[in-house]
């Protein structure tokens, strides 16, 4: 009001140019503001009912990790899609891990470069977790570790995909001496090989090298609690476990580390080692299992080399040669990475996204819970002498 009478205080001559020019100032201004998608814009406090900002495309969700990376995905709220190949049966449990109409499937082909860009259309992440522990009719590992993930990661660049994280292997990147198999495990080499691959599709790719991951349904603490892994009361290992260090990391320390590298900045780019923070030797921890199992008997598992055994590379074989799932997924090339000790090469890990990662000891008791002997038992408080843990040195 203010304003107006200063206006018309300059007199009738002087008044209509000056409304005439504050009006076209108006309408500049208004020509220059940019149009916003309100749907992508971040909404709530965080937490699944808000909305981060993140779109994440999830290849490989139905696998062991892919539950833990999701239901961290949507914790923070971010809107998750997740590619499924078979039956909807196999992922329909992840839609609880957000909030009402946040997590969405589509089906998939990991050959099918149509059914690909579909899935990342709309997405700001990619997450690849796709990888086989044992080679199929259908999909060997050169099509799944190498072209597979060199298609996803060509194909989210060229449908202008911010981040891509791919998940490789801890090892894969130096050559190995053949235990039982000559030139060592083809899982590491065509691990290796990918990392190549996704590097020259998505320079500004994240790679994560996990190594032996535990957790529930895993295909760590499971194989050894194994019977079909067992020789009846003896446990056969590679060099019979001595001088063989292994790093285990906890499951959910490396789905934190994807989710965090989201977030960083400093991330892209970076290829990060996800191990635990202690190093054991491969027979301590078998024994060690076998304590917390109650299973170790009078003189304890026995373990020794297997190299000359021909039982076990027998009952290896026969389980490649079977139509499903390996009995105890047990493979010539799951022993011979058995064989092959955790040696970091002084990249980033998880504690430099800020990860606290988890102590074996803590964990594995409960992990390891179902397969304890006479595991129905109702035991008193303190019934039982607690399994005393396995020597250790730090990771790093």
């Amino acid at each position: 009001m203010a304003l107006q009478k200063k206006i018309f205080s300059l007199g009738f001559d002087v008044a209509p140019k000056v409304l005439a020019s504050s009006a076209i100032q108006k309408r500049n201004a208004s020509s220059d503001v940019a149009a916003l998608n309100v749907a992508s814009l971040k909404k709530g406090l965080g937490g699944r009912s808000s909305f981060s900002g993140t779109v994440a495309t999830v290849f490989g969700a139905s696998g062991f990790m892919g539950r833990y990376v999701v239901n961290r995905l949507g914790k923070i709220g971010s809107q998750v899609i997740i590619p499924y190949r078979g039956d909807s049966y196999d992922v329909r449990h992840l839609k609880l891990a957000g909030d009402l109409g946040q997590i969405m499937f589509m089906e998939y082909h990991l050959e099918d470069e149509e059914s690909i860009r579909r899935a990342v259309k709309y997405s700001n992440v990619v997450i690849n977790l796709v990888g086989r522990d044992w080679e199929t009719m259908n999909f060997d590992f050169e099509k799944v570790h190498i072209e597979g993930a060199h298609r996803l990661a060509a194909i989210s660049k060229e449908m202008g995909v911010k981040k891509f994280i791919h998940v490789s292997a801890l090892n894969c990147d130096r050559d190995h001496e053949g235990y039982i198999l000559e030139g060592g495990s083809k899982y590491l080499k065509t691990k290796g090989e990918g990392e190549k691959a996704v590097r020259a599709a998505f320079p500004e790719a994240t790679i994560m090298r996990p190594s032996e991951t535990y957790g529930q349904e895993d295909r760590f603490l499971r194989y050894y609690a194994g019977k079909w892994r067992h020789q009846g009361r003896v446990m056969p290992l590679p060099l019979g476990g001595n001088g063989v260090w292994k790093m285990p990391v906890h499951v959910p320390d490396v789905a934190q580390g994807i989710v965090n590298a989201i977030k960083n900045p400093e991330a892209v780019g970076q290829t990060y080692e996800a191990v635990g923070p202690r190093k054991y030797e491969l027979n301590e921890l078998v024994e060690w299992f076998h304590r917390v199992m109650r299973k170790e008997g009078e003189a304890g598992i026995l373990t020794y080399d297997m190299k000359w055994d021909p039982i076990i590379k027998l009952k290896a074989r026969i389980t490649e040669l079977g139509p499903s799932w390996p009995v105890g997924t047990l493979t010539r090339d799951k022993i011979e990475r058995e064989a092959v000790s955790d040696v970091l090469s002084g990249l980033p890990t998880l504690e430099d996204l800020g990860v606290n990662l988890t102590k074996m000891e803590d964990q594995v008791p409960w992990e390891l819970r179902p397969f304890r002997a006479n595991s129905d038992y109702q035991e008193d408080v303190g019934e039982f002498e607690v399994a005393s843990p396995p020597k250790y040195l730090a990771a790093h």
